[in-house]
């Protein structure tokens, strides 16, 4: 991975723990890649295809999955957020600031978001949501 690769594409580790990837609107890379592994899971990828690549259509079969944690992605559409991230067991670590275009996989510690401009952003997570049972806040 390339010095400008890597300022494009970051994975945010406290310990041993991956707590997110964040890919910057500027990121672009040819043909497909992924910044997860199979085993995580939500898969976040990248594809750049050119005018007139077909993807052929397809049905995603019915797979019986286990999850234990709820991971988010969050696309930035417009503004910019701060975002902090905390160890599990809840002490601040560290933080970056996503502009419109970012993208951030959440998959493990804590996080906390402060809009440093006005913002809109766009979120998806595994569902179905379980509500106030599916966090516990603090700070």
């Amino acid at each position: 991975m390339t010095d400008d690769l890597q300022t494009m594409v970051e994975t945010i580790k406290i310990g041993d723990t991956i707590c997110a990837i964040i890919v910057r609107r500027e990121h672009h890379s040819p043909g497909i890649e992924f910044f997860t592994t199979d085993d995580d899971t939500l898969q976040l990828g990248y594809m750049s295809r050119s005018k007139g690549y077909m993807i052929k259509p397809h049905i995603h079969k019915a797979v019986e999955r286990t999850v234990h944690y709820t991971n988010e992605v969050l696309f930035i559409k417009s503004g910019k957020v701060r975002v902090n991230f905390y160890d599990c067991e809840q002490h601040y670590q560290d933080s970056r600031v996503l502009n419109g275009g970012d993208v951030i996989l959440l998959s493990g510690g804590g996080h906390g978001f402060e809009m440093l401009e006005a913002s809109e952003i766009i979120e998806a997570k595994q569902g179905p949501y379980a509500g106030e049972n599916d966090k516990t806040r603090f700070g």
